[in-house]
């Protein structure tokens, strides 16, 4: 399968794509990916620098005739998000992934492909390895730990960037331009989890949700799709109410920026509920089938007998979890009165956990409006507040304010004109990108992000469309040629 696209064109940017494919790179854990780009650059002949939050950044010298161009930084960031479905056994901390082509696309076996951002790694590899394109001085800076926290991004100091204009390199829509993101922050709630002896007269179930799409709890919130917590803790809090459920545990959604796509419970149900209970699950599931089969037609929802717990949710705290989960708001909060159809405030209920004797609910909050990031922060806080929940907000990132007037948007225009005959989109985007902190920590960068098409990011239906690469690839090197000068 590697063959195949080994024969996809630009060669190079699609040879490094696969080694990197082969490189272990969860987010907190890029060593091994920095120490590949280290070795990359010693191999080249060119200056590489590890800063202390294991940044690596390279620098290439100007190609002969554009020597007097303005330096440009090529950005992208080192992890991915590691999510796979439950079925698939996969170490992301040690085995690789395996890229494969279905038809237009470029998929992974299971797992997501970490095309976010290894095509834009890989771009900036083989830019920095070709002599035959031409550009102004290079740097291309590789942050570690974009997708959980922007660790990198946060630790850049003045000065250590030569650049004053940056692309960044992890943008998943082709033809669209971005100048502007969301920032965002995170809610998450903690609470003891007290337990009481399984009910006498009660046997054991476990329900599984599974085959959802999931996606980028960004790009994808307003898309319609489903949400493992919500649709789980849907059916419970019904069963709860009429069949006298007692809940033993509550596994769903995993990643804080990524879309919940499964969930698992299991409980204990009066025996003399046992036939209600396995009609309502029917029910349900064709309820919620009905509901979603446009968005989500693989959708599966099975009930099965389980080995009975040693201990169930106390009662009262079972009635507070799916009360509060239940209210809980997800999805878009409000839409941009300024941009059309651009989401401009978004929550996602991320996932909820039974670990270490405590009960943990993860939320993410996006906005491109900070004191609306802080309202829909406060919002989420003030339901699990009334559980008597621990609450604690993460300190967030900065959003990225648009500049129409940008030097290094227009040039991305016109190059998009010539090469391709079409008009670009100039957009926002209802994500995190490292543009903000950049721009908070060198105020007066130009910037513009722009990258191939990518679907399903964050999710193990992640996959990157082959003919949109080409294009990501022909736009970056027009937009180098075409850095004005100093």
């Amino acid at each position: 399968m590697n063959k195949e696209i080994h024969q996809l064109q630009p060669e190079r940017l699609w040879h490094y794509f696969l080694e990197i494919c082969t490189i272990p790179r969860p987010s907190k854990k890029e060593e091994k990916i920095a120490t590949y780009i280290s070795e990359f650059a010693a191999k080249h002949n060119l200056k590489c620098l590890i800063d202390e939050a294991g940044n690596v950044l390279v620098s290439k010298p100007a190609t002969p005739g554009f020597e007097n161009r303005r330096c440009t930084i090529l950005q992208s960031h080192l992890d991915m998000v590691c999510e796979k479905n439950s079925d698939i056994q996969h170490d992301f901390d040690k085995d690789p992934i395996l890229p494969w082509i279905d038809g237009n696309w470029v998929k992974a076996k299971g797992t997501t492909l970490g095309a976010d951002d290894g095509i834009g790694i890989a771009a900036a590899l083989a830019i920095l390895e070709a002599t035959d394109i031409p550009h102004g001085p290079l740097e291309a800076l590789f942050t570690m730990d974009e997708e959980t926290g922007l660790t990198g991004a946060f630790a850049l100091k003045p000065g250590q960037l030569q650049g004053r204009i940056l692309i960044n390199l992890d943008s998943e829509d082709e033809g669209q331009l971005f100048i502007g993101c969301a920032g965002g922050k995170d809610t998450v709630a903690t609470m003891p989890l007290e337990t009481d002896e399984v009910p006498s007269g009660h046997i054991a179930y476990k329900v599984s949700l599974t085959g959802l799409k999931g996606g980028h709890s960004g790009d994808d919130i307003n898309k319609g799709l489903g949400n493992a917590v919500k649709l789980m803790n849907r059916f419970l809090w019904n069963a709860s109410e009429t069949f006298e459920i007692a809940l033993a545990d509550f596994n769903a959604g995993n990643l804080r920026n990524a879309l919940a796509r499964e969930a698992f419970a299991v409980f204990t149900v009066p025996k003399e509920n046992e036939a209600s209970l396995l009609a309502y699950v029917t029910a349900f599931y064709s309820e919620i089938k009905s509901e979603l089969q446009v968005t989500e037609p693989d959708l599966a929802f099975v009930i099965q007998q389980s080995k009975m717990p040693e201990h169930v949710l106390n009662s009262a705290l079972q009635a507070d979890l799916l009360d509060a989960l239940y209210a809980c708001p997800h999805g878009v909060i409000a839409m941009s009165r300024e941009i059309p159809n651009f989401v401009e405030t978004s929550t996602n209920l991320a996932s909820v956990k039974f670990i270490d004797k405590k009960i943990v609910i993860t939320t993410s909050q996006r906005s491109s409006v900070e004191s609306s990031k802080k309202d829909v922060a406060d919002m989420v806080a003030s339901v699990f507040y009334l559980m008597q929940a621990d609450v604690e907000h993460s300190s967030g990132y900065p959003g990225w304010k648009p500049n129409p007037e940008s030097e290094v948007l227009h040039i991305s225009v016109e190059a998009y004109r010539r090469l391709f005959a079409e008009e670009p989109q100039v957009l926002a985007i209802h994500a995190g990108l490292e543009c903000g902190l950049v721009g908070a920590i060198y105020p007066g960068m130009d910037m513009v992000s722009f990258g191939p098409t990518i679907k399903g990011a964050h999710s193990p239906d992640e996959r990157l469309d082959i003919a949109s690469t080409v294009k990501f690839w022909e736009l970056t090197l027009e937009v180098l040629k075409n850095i004005p000068e100093e």
